[in-house]
């Protein structure tokens, strides 16, 4: 079940609920309007084996993260072989169809986001690398971006960032925030209340929500991240912030 922290943090694990099925294609909705966040959703799309129906993303910028499996992805004509740890680029109105040869299934992990008025630029490849992006410190931590204006998206970021074994000091964001842990153990902090995490874990943090990412284990913390309006993940404000902006 679902776990709802201070301020409308909201907590769940990525199979929760009844998915939607159409063919080979398994959608478990875990995040967006229904749920409390105001822009950005959060969903796991799951592929058997064999081809699925084309996705269209209509009037939504769509970014996606390869979680598992490989596959032959279409965007609009365009053929695509991609394995773990890719980011992909959907810009509104197109659509996305997946060809899994299997035998195993192929799982992304999808957000979108309103799109705002902005230039397409289409001679950017949608496909992202995670090992093609460099490691960029902060702190004891490191990001590295995927999908960002360079790869044709305006207003949302995908990242993965690591986290070390301990608790770093609360802070918040000028952005609309949802995780996906990729590996680790640890505790979601909203505020004074908490919740354990664990891979597959599924976060919504609304904008300006205090919040801390705990690593309770003994190795790396890893999550996915995107954010609403586009920024950089370097940039946090703490609680002291909060307070000469809030007196």
């Amino acid at each position: 079940m679902a776990v709802v922290l201070e301020g409308g943090c909201r907590v769940s694990t990525m199979h929760e609920g009844t998915p939607h099925v159409s063919g080979s294609l398994k959608i478990w909705n875990q995040i967006g309007t229904a749920n409390g966040a105001e822009a950005i959703s959060l969903r796991i799309l799951e592929f058997d084996p064999g081809t699925s129906p084309g996705l269209c993303n209509r009037e939504c910028d769509e970014v996606l993260y390869l979680l598992e499996g490989s596959c032959t992805i279409f965007i609009n004509g365009s053929t695509y072989e991609v394995g773990p740890e890719t980011g992909i680029y959907l810009r509104p109105g197109q659509t996305l169809s997946v060809d899994n040869a299997g035998p195993d299934l192929v799982r992304f992990v999808s957000c979108q986001s309103p799109r705002l008025d902005q230039p397409v630029r289409s001679e950017v490849s949608p496909i992202v690398k995670l090992s093609d992006r460099r490691a960029l410190p902060t702190a004891d931590r490191w990001y590295r971006v995927l999908v960002d204006d360079e790869v044709g998206s305006e207003q949302v970021t995908q990242f993965v960032g690591s986290i070390p074994p301990g608790r770093a000091p609360d802070h918040f964001h000028e952005y609309e925030e949802v995780l996906f842990i990729l590996r680790g153990q640890g505790r979601m902090w909203a505020g004074e209340t908490n919740t354990p995490i664990a891979p597959g874990s599924c976060i919504y943090l609304p904008k300006r929500q205090l919040h801390c990412v705990e690593n309770t284990g003994e190795g790396e913390l890893r999550l996915l991240g995107v954010f609403y309006p586009a920024g950089s993940p370097a940039v946090r404000y703490e609680t002291t912030d909060l307070w000469f902006q809030n007196p």
